[in-house]
């Protein structure tokens, strides 16, 4: 990986306008916390491979596990990783779990994930 270089300022000049307006619109640490721990969820490779095959389809854990060569018992831990955050949802059919994407952000947000890693 290429080393990169993150250029300073020569001096110390605080913008106080500029500080103020920022603080003025962050929003609360609490809620700064929950965004960090709904991106952690996507750093997990096979928890993003399970989001690729929900783009596609919605499938059943056995499914999930042939399609990525996993475990059921794997596959499993992540889903329930998944559902915690929001990212997946389940239906029950008989004897089968169906799992599919909770809703369309999950979508945007890993076609611009895509989008920004290809640029």
């Amino acid at each position: 990986m290429k080393k990169i270089e993150v250029e300073c300022c020569d001096v110390a000049c605080v913008h106080d306008d500029a500080v103020l307006k920022v603080r003025e619109h962050m929003p609360p640490e609490e809620l700064l916390k929950e965004l960090a721990d709904f991106y952690k969820v996507f750093g997990e490779s096979t928890r993003i491979k399970i989001l690729c095959v929900l783009l596609e389809s919605e499938v059943c854990v056995c499914d999930l596990a042939e399609i990525l060569g996993m475990t059921q018992s794997a596959i499993s831990h992540q889903l329930r990783v998944l559902k915690q955050a929001k990212l997946v949802k389940n239906r029950r059919d008989g004897k089968t779990v169906y799992y599919s994407l909770a809703d369309g952000h999950i979508q945007t947000i890993i076609s611009q994930g895509m989008e920004h890693i290809t640029e």
